[in-house]
């Protein structure tokens, strides 16, 4: 059975993931039709894929033939598109569920839950093969996870492009969000508390920014008798882009591992998407993942089977929510110089 979506939308990432994934899943996906901000890119793409060219979203949604929308970009419509499908009762993959106000946020996920669509929002950390294979390890040779690490580092142009975002998640928030929920998945809770710190200048040419977040989360569920019973798992998370683009031997020099993790039996680094390295009691080892199917085509086809189920996932809304919800805390907290508990239900 294929899969006719529509695609609203072609944001930075096209090129690189979206279109590749939806070439080597042309057996799941048929691109029916295309819109996005600019006319003549919507209908390159639709002739590409055999498909039609729309001016509007709207459009889109009252055609019979389009089951599903893949949202790529935020551009300027925002949460529209998504609103959009759901009172048209198709699914949604959303690469831009992130790049919304926290307001809107809680109101797709009210929307999402009310229409019972399936819906995906991209969260490729959590897909690399690393990631996976890295979650299998903690449950059954590293145990859970003790102190996290986790640092992005970005040219500052390419963080003043606002090209690449929406208006409400500048490029470093919403890589910063995307640490927030790779935690959260690591660690398999919520945090309970955030406290935050931003360094932070402005000037007509580039904005340097850099900002600290340190996160703790509830106590390990474990018996009385476990060696962590009553550790409580922090999270150290950074991002900044303070280093010009065109000292690229600088940004590339002695770069910090996408993710340390120090765990109950031993310690693993990620290097994304697919490079794995941790130590146990037996001494280093080393898997590299590269044959793996890419993170993109990973997450269409979780969206793929989410759709086609008779058994529809709910969780999706909540995790971009949360995500979300650790951020605007973390950003409360650097502003009042205090630590931060973490309200999920406040909305």
């Amino acid at each position: 059975m294929k899969l006719r979506v529509g695609l609203v939308g072609l944001g930075d990432q096209w090129k690189t993931r979206h279109r590749p994934a939806l070439m080597a899943l042309a057996d799941r996906f048929e691109v029916r039709a295309v819109c996005c901000e600019v006319a003549e890119r919507s209908r390159q793409v639709a002739e590409e894929f055999g498909a039609i060219a729309l001016d509007g979203f709207r459009a889109m949604m009252e055609r019979d033939d389009v089951d599903a929308v893949l949202v790529l970009s935020p551009d300027w419509y925002g949460p529209l598109p998504i609103l959009a499908a759901c009172e048209a009762g198709k699914g949604v993959y959303s690469s831009a569920a992130l790049d919304v106000s926290e307001h809107q946020a809680a109101d797709i996920r009210r929307r999402i839950e009310d229409s019972g669509v399936a819906f995906m929002a991209e969260l490729p950390r959590r897909h690399a093969p690393a990631t996976i294979r890295l979650k299998e390890l903690i449950a059954t040779r590293l145990g859970p996870p003790r102190l996290l690490f986790c640092h992005e580092r970005m040219p500052m142009e390419g963080q003043s492009n606002s090209l690449r975002r929406g208006d409400y998640c500048p490029l470093a928030m919403r890589h910063l969000m995307e640490l927030a929920d790779w935690c959260r998945y690591l660690v398999n809770d919520d945090p309970s508390s955030v406290i935050s710190a931003i360094h932070e200048q402005h000037d007509q040419h580039t904005d340097l920014f850099y900002q600290m977040v340190s996160l703790e989360f509830p106590a390990l569920k474990v018996d009385a008798d476990h060696p962590m019973a009553g550790c409580k798992p922090q999270a150290q998370l950074s991002v900044g882009h303070y280093i010009p683009e065109r000292w690229t031997d600088a940004l590339s020099f002695k770069r910090p591992a996408s993710v340390q993790l120090c765990c109950e039996r031993g310690m693993a680094f990620i290097d994304l998407p697919s490079n794995l390295v941790w130590f146990d009691d037996a001494g280093q080892h080393t898997e590299s993942l590269e044959t793996e199917r890419a993170v993109g085509e990973q997450m269409l086809d979780r969206f793929y089977r989410a759709v086609t189920s008779l058994i529809r996932k709910t969780t999706d809304p909540q995790d971009a929510y949360r995500a979300m919800k650790i951020v605007s805390s973390a950003n409360e907290s650097a502003k009042t110089g205090q630590r931060i508990e973490i309200d999920y239900h406040s909305d």
